[in-house]
């Protein structure tokens, strides 16, 4: 059983350019979000999967550099690439996460892939009620399979998972909620005061050869609630939601018609 984790990232991004590549502690975000998902004990490995344009040439020349597998493949089409770094690392099972997630917790990580192997999930994913910046998703290279042939909605070619957790007549999808009433948690790195938010906690917590988890995040928090405020104006998802404005303006062009 192979099980591969795919990291998304790229360099272009509209609300905080380069931010895979931004410091935290003594090294780049990407740094850390690989290190994390290397942490996880189920995986057996860790490939980035960035774009074939040449803004992400210094994303594969990082790689590179840092002995991390590398992957290039479509920019808009993240579910394309996604399934060529899966055929071309042969994974049976596929762990997703994002380079937008430098607090990645590799133990809520190994209590959602063995919640997808012993609920027998088809695709298994945190509840709702996580903080937004734990995100991933496990799946088989089968139902990703299925769902590069399948999606033609631009939200599920570039957020990959929506296609499966919406399609449960096909799928299996399960969610684990071992986290609840921290949905309102900001973790994630999407703008200029995430990053600012993120340096106070890696300040506060960052020790090299280590990482700091959710509970020692939140312990933080509870001693400093105010530093919740220097990133509580930005809605969850904003991305995503992004992503469906262009599935309604493709609708509207087809007529109404979902695609």
């Amino acid at each position: 059983m192979s099980i591969l984790a795919i990291v998304q990232a790229r360099m272009d991004s509209t609300r905080l350019g380069g931010k895979i590549l931004k410091t935290l502690g003594d090294h780049e975000v990407l740094w850390h979000v690989v290190d994390r998902s290397r942490r996880i004990r189920q995986v057996d490995r860790v490939v980035v999967a960035t774009t074939v344009k040449p803004t992400d040439d210094v994303t594969a020349a990082f790689c590179r550099d840092n002995g991390i597998n590398c992957f290039r493949g479509s920019d808009e089409d993240v579910l394309d690439r996604f399934y060529g770094a899966a055929r071309q690392y042969g994974a049976e099972h596929i762990v997703r996460i994002t380079a937008d997630c430098p607090v990645l917790d590799p133990v809520i990580v190994e209590g959602i892939i063995d919640a997808y192997f012993r609920e027998g999930y088809d695709v298994c994913r945190p509840g709702t009620e996580f903080p937004d910046g734990l995100d991933c998703a496990i799946f088989s290279f089968a139902v990703l399979e299925d769902t590069w042939k399948s999606a033609t909605l631009p939200s599920d070619r570039e957020h990959i998972s929506p296609y499966m957790e919406r399609h449960t007549d096909k799928y299996k999808v399960g969610m684990v909620d071992t986290l609840t009433g921290l949905g309102h948690h900001r973790w994630t790195l999407d703008e200029p005061e995430d990053y600012r938010f993120l340096q106070e906690l890696f300040r506060r917590l960052y020790h090299p050869g280590e990482v700091f988890l959710t509970a020692d995040i939140l312990g933080v928090l509870e001693r400093e609630p105010e530093l919740m405020r220097i990133n509580s104006a930005f809605a969850r998802n904003e991305g995503y939601l992004k992503s469906l404005e262009k599935d309604q303006a493709l609708a509207g062009r087809k007529g109404g018609r979902e695609p």
